[in-house]
């Protein structure tokens, strides 16, 4: 073993200073190398600074010193230092970049820690409670109360409409999220979300569709009163909602994802599909690892962005890697150019015209993904004029485009009117669109428009009803003036010349405010519907009643997309551990409180 250097010798206070107690090394002899024990006067060699020798012959020839000197090791902590963690990668790149001072985090954090400080000083008696409070009275408190304020919320709604989606955290446990979707009484749009809700068995559509019954039921919500459900396109979530009987739409989103991909799918055996391949895919992927990509982007006066990957699961993603590849294509063009080994990798002007005929296609569309994304304003009424305004403009081939361009439009509105032409979705749509007072028929077939009419009598008829039986006769009393004792003037009643009209039955009402609802002056385009309904109820009553159902519905799954994203920040690398309904509470508050 190595000789241990007089230099290297660990100094006074620290931990392992008290083994040098029992050894030491002759001041007089210069030469010595070893330590001596100074109880047996044994050498005992030892590498650098290290005291690992000397403390296991302590152990073995000296138990009792050993035993002191364990003791003075503990006082001193050094057998109780935790090792250093090693910080992962995403933390190095969080710590290395602080909050902009005049960013919204930034000045929330500081009016926070301020408020602290104030309150502190005002109080200077209170005393922090302990994380162990926090995580066991403190939230567990503020879920309960909480989900007893929104449970009484919800027992007021008449009708209310909702998405669900699976979820998979960092830890890669499975999670099933359920939102719901209303508008009460002030004609505002409630978003809550009910649960994030563990879910490990198999993710097949009959154990969806129970898990579905068994989150509705534990809220008191009756299907019955369940307008619509808005899911992704996934095939175990609608079979699972077919299952149960419940009227679902596809998220619109997804729609126009997939109709994008599915073209590509489709051109596979073009020679451009492959030069869009190679030079979205490949070059993205060996571009990013390239440090000179910055200095050809100053060189050329281009913006100092990143390429962009496309996601499977991440709407217009492709588009956006598309629209930031034509944006950089000089830069890439050049940096590829100068290497012998991604010469061959440059974009040719055939690869360049597939990316310009797919952006010119496909860039208007995405707009219109993100208008429709909303949770506080009406969405599902919107989604039959904007296929209409595809059809007529956006997705009209032009005399201009190419022939690739124009299949692609038309490869696209083929697949977005083939997830449309379902006949339940399609009635569905057409009641949404008749009760936005921006629309009303104007994108119903003209065909169709006495159907939905007969329907929408139909469904008012039934509500008026099951809400007079649901009163009970002892309402009907109550409404029921005292019998008064007849006077004189009675007697001539019924031979008096009646001058008021016959009253009019629940249906006849029902049409009239239909077509007066009809007749209606035109309204603009960007008016709330809802504040439009809020200022006419009195107007329209009954009609009122069928809006409140309809338009709550979502016309994207976006909700329980962005339920996920609380998630992603609730279980992160330091709160991998947190149990799954430590998680649910979490994010339902997030989301609710």
């Amino acid at each position: 073993m190595a000789a241990c250097s007089r230099e290297l010798l660990p100094k006074k206070g620290t931990g392992n200073s008290v083994i040098w107690n029992w050894f030491g090394f002759d001041a007089a002899d210069k030469t010595q190398t070893k330590p001596c024990c100074k109880i047996c006067f044994k050498a005992v060699a030892t590498g650098s600074s290290s005291t690992t020798n000397l403390f296991q012959h302590l152990r073995n020839k000296h138990r009792e010193e050993w035993e002191k000197c364990s003791r003075l090791r503990s006082e001193n902590g050094s057998s109780s230092t935790p090792a250093k963690k090693q910080t992962t990668l995403p933390e190095s790149f969080t710590n290395c970049v602080p909050y902009d001072k005049n960013g919204a985090r930034w000045k929330a954090i500081t009016e926070a820690i301020t408020f602290y400080i104030a309150t502190d000083m005002l109080v200077p008696r209170y005393v922090v409670p302990s994380r162990k409070y926090f995580a066991d009275v403190a939230l567990p408190h503020l879920y309960n109360t909480t989900r007893e304020k929104i449970r009484s919320e919800l027992e007021e709604m008449q009708f209310y409409s909702a998405t669900t989606d699976l979820w998979s955290s960092r830890t890669m446990q499975p999670y099933l999220s359920l939102t719901v979707h209303y508008i009460n009484t002030s004609w505002t749009l409630h978003s809550i979300c009910l649960q994030t809700a563990y879910f490990p068995d198999n993710h097949t559509g009959d154990i969806i569709a129970h898990g579905l019954k068994d989150a509705l039921s534990s809220w008191g919500l009756s299907e019955e009163r369940l307008v619509c459900q808005t899911t992704d396109s996934g095939t175990n979530i609608i079979k699972a909602l077919k299952d149960n009987n419940w009227p679902s739409l596809q998220c619109f989103g997804h729609i126009l994802h997939n109709a994008n991909r599915e073209w590509c799918e489709r051109s596979k055996d073009r020679s451009g599909h492959r030069g869009l391949q190679k030079s979205c895919i490949s070059l993205l992927l060996q571009l990013e690892k390239r440090r000179d990509m910055t200095e050809v982007q100053a060189e050329l006066g281009l913006p100092q962005h990143l390429l962009i990957s496309e996601s499977p699961t991440r709407w217009a993603s492709r588009q956006k890697m598309i629209e930031r590849f034509l944006e950089q294509e000089k830069a890439i063009t050049r940096v590829l150019g100068a290497d012998k080994k991604t010469h061959h990798l440059v974009p040719t002007w055939q690869d360049l015209e597939v990316l310009e005929a797919t952006n010119k296609a496909v860039k208007p569309l995405q707009d219109f993904t993100d208008a429709l994304s909303g949770e506080s304003y009406v969405s599902v009424s919107c989604i039959k004029p904007v296929l209409h305004l595809f059809k007529t403009s956006l997705l009209l081939p032009e005399e201009e485009d190419l022939e690739l361009t124009k299949t692609i439009k038309a490869n696209i509105m083929r697949y977005l009117e083939s997830k449309y032409c379902d006949l339940e979705k399609e009635e569905l749509l057409d009641m949404a669109t008749l009760l936005d007072p921006r629309f009303r028929t104007t994108y119903i077939d003209a065909s169709k428009l006495e159907v939905v009419k007969k329907r929408a009598v139909s469904e008012i008829s039934a509500f008026c009803i099951s809400t007079t039986e649901e009163a009970g006769p002892s309402a009907v009393q109550e409404n029921t003036p005292p019998k008064k004792k007849m006077t004189l003037g009675a007697f001539f009643k019924n031979s008096a010349p009646s001058t008021t009209p016959h009253p009019q039955s629940e249906k006849t009402k029902i049409e009239t405010e239909l077509a007066t609802y009809f007749l209606i002056p035109d309204i603009e385009p960007d008016t709330d519907p809802l504040e439009w309904w809020k200022l006419h109820q009195p107007n329209f009553p009954r009609l009122s009643l069928l809006a409140k159902k309809y338009l709550s519905i979502p016309a994207t799954s976006a909700p329980s997309e962005r339920v996920f994203s609380v998630g992603g920040g609730i279980v992160t690398c330091n709160r991998a551990c947190l149990k799954p309904e430590v998680v649910d509470r979490l994010i339902f508050l997030v989301k609710n409180f």
